[in-house]
């Protein structure tokens, strides 16, 4: 069975490379296969992020009770 690759728009049978070329495609396999767990990692990094952003909004003391330059807006 041929397995044709696509590089640079021009198709090649895998099983003409030679084995460099065979072992390098392969790290470009990984490669590719690395940044698509670190996108996903990073989306949830992400989503966690605003989780953690929303909540703490939510502990913060109303407007009329904050803090500036360490004294109360209130003074």
């Amino acid at each position: 069975m041929m397995n044709k690759i696509t590089i640079d728009g021009k198709e090649y049978d895998s099983e003409q490379l030679s084995h460099n070329a065979k072992d390098q495609l392969g790290s470009l396999q990984a490669c590719d296969q690395k940044i698509r767990q670190l996108q996903i990692d990073l989306a949830i990094a992400q989503t966690a992020r605003s989780a953690y952003a929303a909540a703490l909004k939510d502990e913060l003391p109303d407007d009329d009770t904050s803090v500036t330059n360490g004294s109360s807006a209130d003074q």
